[in-house]
């Protein structure tokens, strides 16, 4: 589902009375316009707020350009072979046809892969060094198996185990790659104590991390009780980087999970104020904590939000539209009213 958004017919009344929106001053029109792009193209439907968009047509033109740029291309190569084929038997013709194509004296077989089972249980440091054994690269064992685990979302007693037989060997050390990649799995599973005891380990062990790294603490960190934490990880990382709009989503989310408001909004205006643009979730986020919200200093930042999403032409999802929806229908003393109609195309 797509949505087009766009934009409010005069936001400086829109806030202090609904009879400007004219004759049919009971219903608010918030225009959310619902296009069904997964094969039902009779049918589009509306979500009021009134608005108006234009086509935009330079992103097709640009295609219809490369698309013959591309078919030049390929007509001009068509063209040499067809050239080139009409030498092939000319003087000479037979040497360079085994040239072009030589015959190979053995047949190449395909690699052989590692096929290992992943175990559905936590191991002991002999049934480790057993599959090991199995295992054709012996050296790189251990990073093989955590990242297989990560890409089937292993259960986490078993991952543990296998940090636990490196240790083992190790004198009770986990080498970097080894602990994100578990960490990955902590945050998957929302394991807040597990997450904390990397959290320790890395900052005991490490002055800086990657981006990696702190992406997964931030996320892992923001719903805990040392969610401030996570906070100071994002000054850390924006020394050496810009973060990325999940790392602001996801500090925003958590500062709203724990009620500070100021602390999402100004990380919001930062986030804007590097020319990102901000996830579709973080917007549906601070509608979601209005809800139910008599305050217009809040009314007013989720105005801007209104605007932002017009004036660069942003469309909600359908479950941010109906965030919207539920926000105005739920404002207390108001008598708000959203709905969504079908469209026939014809």
């Amino acid at each position: 589902m797509t949505f087009y958004f766009t934009g409010i017919r005069s936001f400086p009344k829109l806030w202090k009375s609904n009879s400007y929106l004219g004759p049919s001053s009971s219903h608010f029109y918030l225009s959310l316009f619902l296009k069904d792009c997964y094969g039902i193209r009779n049918q589009e439907k509306w979500f009021s707020v009134k608005t108006m968009s234009a086509q935009n047509t330079k992103a097709m033109n640009l295609l219809i350009a490369k698309a013959r740029c591309v078919r030049k291309l390929d007509e001009g190569s068509n063209k040499q072979v067809s050239a080139d084929s009409s030498h092939m038997f000319a003087a000479g013709a037979a040497k360079r046809r085994s040239q072009m194509n030589p015959s190979s004296k053995a047949p190449v077989l395909p690699p052989v892969k590692n096929i290992i089972q992943l175990p559905t249980k936590p191991l002991n440091s002999e049934e480790w060094d057993k599959l090991k054994e199995e295992f054709k690269e012996k050296a790189n064992f251990e990073n093989w198996i955590i990242l297989q685990m990560v890409k089937s979302r292993s259960s986490l007693d078993v991952a543990k185990s296998v940090l636990a037989w490196v240790a083992t060997k190790n004198n009770g050390i986990v080498g970097y790659d080894l602990l994100v990649k578990y960490l990955y799995l902590c945050v998957f599973h929302k394991q807040t104590s597990e997450i904390i005891d990397v959290y320790e380990i890395m900052k005991a062990r490490y002055k800086r991390l990657e981006s990696g790294a702190y992406t997964l603490l931030i996320r892992g960190l923001m719903y805990t009780d040392r969610w401030r934490e996570a906070l100071l990880l994002l000054e850390d990382l924006k020394k050496v980087m810009i973060p990325s709009k999940k790392n602001y989503d996801d500090c925003i989310q958590g500062a709203l999970f724990h009620q500070d408001v100021n602390v999402a909004w100004n990380l919001y205006q930062e986030l804007l104020s590097h020319d990102i643009v901000p996830m579709l979730e973080t917007l549906k986020a601070f509608f979601d904590f209005g809800k139910d919200m008599k305050d217009d200093q809040y009314s007013n930042k989720l105005h801007s939000i209104l605007l932002y999403l017009r004036n660069n032409q942003l469309y909600p999802g359908e479950s941010f539209a109906h965030s919207i929806k539920t926000w105005f229908e739920s404002i207390p003393g108001e008598q708000w009213k959203g709905q969504f109609i079908t469209i026939q195309q014809r």
